[in-house]
């Protein structure tokens, strides 16, 4: 049975106040989240585009970054303590420019089995705009083992051995 999500964020709110973390690094912040869903925030700006004749627009990949953390965080809440996963499968669909400015991103669960977990998430402006749109596959692993999501990084801090493939 999985375990609920406020139990499962706490242990990851600690991770990013560790300032190792991806969503640390990019700024994201949570706005909720509960059993098979979560909602992030992020204030994208100019740095993180590229200009066009239209003004700037955020770089796909960094869109691609939000949308794929709003699903992974989704995925998070369904699994048990003792599991963790891995994205098999990532598509995005950009439906307009993202601009910079506050952008947020809702990410679903689908459907969940025993090993996979399907997902999905939206992307839209402050004005509530749809921007992108994705969908992913993940494959449900041990928390430990090949995964190595939560063993100790070597000791000059790159990934555990058993997380290097």
């Amino acid at each position: 049975m999985a375990t609920n999500p406020d139990e499962r964020f706490s242990r990851f709110d600690d991770e990013v106040r560790s300032g190792k973390h991806l969503w640390t690094t990019l700024g994201y912040r949570r706005l909720g989240w509960g059993e098979g869903t979560t909602s992030i925030a992020w204030d994208a700006t100019e740095e993180y585009g590229f200009p066009t004749a239209g003004g700037p627009v955020i770089q796909g990949g960094l869109v691609t970054a939000l949308l794929d953390a709003a699903m992974g965080g989704a995925c998070w809440t369904v699994l048990d303590q003792d599991q963790a996963f891995l994205t098999a499968d990532l598509r995005v669909e950009f439906l307009r420019s993202t601009r910079p400015g506050t952008v947020r991103a809702t990410g679903t669960v689908v459907r969940r089995t025993r090993r996979v977990v399907f997902c999905e998430a939206q992307l839209f402006d402050a004005d509530d705009q749809l921007l992108a749109a994705s969908r992913c596959t993940q494959v449900v692993l041990p928390a430990t083992g090949k995964a190595g999501r939560y063993d100790a990084p070597a000791a000059d801090g790159s990934p555990p051995d058993d997380a290097r493939g």
